[in-house]
């Protein structure tokens, strides 16, 4: 996993040296804005905050599987080889992801678009600028961003995600995300799934996502009301909206990087000493916040799960024929024996 990075921030790194602001013949404009991390932020969404099975303080959103105990233990490599702590749980702000129309377009950055220097990203890009079921290609960005240790909101540092700002994964430079058939090597099972009566199963997840706020168990193949998770690519065949398009592609960069063993499960009683690698998603710990262009704070909708229906949320934040990309804040549910 480091190499891949260090390759990552390298070409990264190169390409700032050859910024030359875009491409002519880019289809959008790159928009976005720095995430500010105090008024960006839907500080509810850090809630429901747990002990064992116990609700300390409520939140607005459905929780996950919680320890079942307030007190747990932990084995430890050296004496006295078990660790008693208290289980807690919450949601914690780890990520933030770009999903943009145009390659090398950073929206969560402040729109910054760079000139890699060479020909690697680029390909054609399919549908206007609106929805319409029209087909669409994002490209997404993939960066640290533990908002909770930066500001030591909480006591334990060991248990929220300690890390700098940083370019985690660019899907420019990864080959699998711009090719349906390469993206198979990842995921095989796909074949199982890419028949009508797999693909019509997946309305009942979007039915209990916007109902209830909780995914279908079971259902990983599902994005909700947002299409299926297959492939791992930001080649999105039907797009409604442009939201909905990109929170898709959000979706599915998630699933791709648990696929690659790069992202952890970290919620549920399994997890409660360490993180756990996860090759199927474990979408019940995730939350997408919008925060580009416009921050969704408060109101209806925000920080939903996987596949939540956009309208929603969406209405007034995001105006398509202005070629606007999309920025969101992952969140993610951390269950953790505290000390």
């Amino acid at each position: 996993m480091n190499t891949i990075k260090h390759v990552m921030m390298v070409a990264f790194a190169a390409a700032i040296v050859f910024w030359s602001g875009g491409r002519a013949d880019a289809q959008d404009t790159c928009n976005g804005r720095f995430v500010n991390p105090i008024s960006d932020i839907c500080w509810d969404c850090l809630f429901p905050l747990t002990v064992g099975a116990f609700t300390v303080v409520p939140g607005s959103h459905p929780d996950t599987e919680n320890f079942a105990s307030p007190i747990c233990l932990c084995p430890m490599a050296a004496p006295p080889f078990i660790r008693i702590g208290v289980a807690i749980g919450f949601w914690e702000p780890v990520r933030l992801a770009d999903v943009a129309k145009d390659p090398w377009c950073f929206v969560n950055i402040g729109g910054l678009t760079i000139s890699p220097g060479f020909n690697i990203g680029y390909k054609g890009i399919g549908g206007p600028n609106g929805g319409g079921n029209q087909s669409s290609e994002y490209f997404v960005h993939w960066y640290a961003y533990p908002l909770l240790y930066w500001l030591e909101l909480l006591a334990d540092a060991a248990c929220v995600e300690q890390a700098s700002f940083d370019v985690m994964y660019v899907s420019e430079l990864d080959p699998l995300w711009n090719d349906d058939e390469l993206s198979f090597l990842i995921h095989p099972e796909a074949a199982i799934f890419a028949n009508p009566i797999a693909q019509a199963a997946c309305a009942a997840d979007c039915a209990a996502v916007s109902t209830t706020g909780r995914n279908f168990p079971g259902m990983f193949w599902c994005a909700g009301c947002h299409g299926s998770v297959y492939p791992f690519n930001g080649n999105i065949p039907a797009e409604v909206t442009r939201i909905q398009g990109a929170a898709l592609a959000a979706e599915r960069m998630t699933y791709k990087l648990h696929r690659q063993l790069l992202a952890w499960r970290t919620s549920g009683p399994s997890a409660i000493c360490q993180k756990q690698l996860a090759p199927i998603w474990p979408r019940d710990q995730y939350r997408y916040q919008l925060v580009n262009p416009t921050a969704h704070t408060a109101g209806p909708g925000t920080c939903p799960r996987a596949g939540t229906a956009t309208p929603v949320y969406e209405s007034g934040r995001a105006f398509p024929m202005q070629g606007e990309d999309i920025g969101f804040l992952i969140w993610r549910k951390r269950t953790c024996c505290a000390l």
